[in-house]
């Protein structure tokens, strides 16, 4: 997508909340030993993470031709 290789530092910056976040959310979960809620806590963090490597690897997507 051309939108995320003209605005890089948009893109870095938004990588780079999410990626705390989502590290933040995990640890937080993770103190919550044997609680339920700290497992829904983690894997919310781990959302934000996958979000984070999707915003990554955004600009380098091939785009695809239809026939």
């Amino acid at each position: 997508m051309e939108f995320w290789k003209n605005h890089v530092t948009l893109r870095i910056s938004v990588i780079t909340i999410l990626f705390v976040i989502g590290l933040a959310l995990i640890i937080s979960g993770w103190k919550m030993t044997g609680e339920l809620v700290g497992l829904g806590i983690m894997i919310v963090g781990v959302i934000f993470l996958l979000t984070a490597l999707l915003v990554y690897n955004k600009p380098f997507e091939e785009r695809k031709i239809k026939k």
